[in-house]
């Protein structure tokens, strides 16, 4: 499981099988899948935040100008 933060926002992607999943994370711990977006099969772990900072780029703020991995 890859925890990322998108311009605020705390989601995860994980790969199972051939496909990335991708899941709003929230505070207390509960995660639901993101089916809006579907993350091509064949994009590699190094290219996920580049992708998702495609997708999400319209959430992006002063506060929050980038996708980044979370610390865990």
């Amino acid at each position: 499981m890859i925890r990322v933060n998108v311009f605020g926002r705390s989601m995860s992607v994980r790969r199972v099988g051939e496909e990335w999943q991708l899941f709003n994370e929230s505070q207390t711990g509960m995660r639901s899948r993101v089916y809006e977006v579907v993350i091509p099969p064949e994009l590699a772990e190094d290219q996920l935040l580049s992708y998702l900072d495609d997708i999400y780029h319209e959430q992006a703020s002063a506060q929050h100008p980038e996708v980044r991995l979370e610390s865990k």
